[in-house]
């Protein structure tokens, strides 16, 4: 499957891929993530609900603490 993260091709082996499988994909597991795609915000909650599809568009955006 290829997808689109963050502006740059990537290419993955699964056929069916969840966004909750991405997210473990990249070891990004446990971390404050904000995820758009194609345009539009994932809640948490739908992260194993939300099947990705080839092409999808994909932006990661990570929170970063401080004061």
């Amino acid at each position: 499957m290829q997808l689109i993260i963050n502006g740059k091709p990537r290419s993955f082996d699964a056929q069916n891929f969840t966004v909750a499988q991405l997210v473990a994909h990249l070891n990004l597991e446990g971390k404050r993530l904000a995820i758009e795609r194609n345009g539009e915000i994932v809640p948490r909650s739908q992260f194993a609900d939300t099947d990705l599809a080839e092409g999808d568009k994909l932006e990661i955006v990570g929170a970063v603490g401080g004061g």
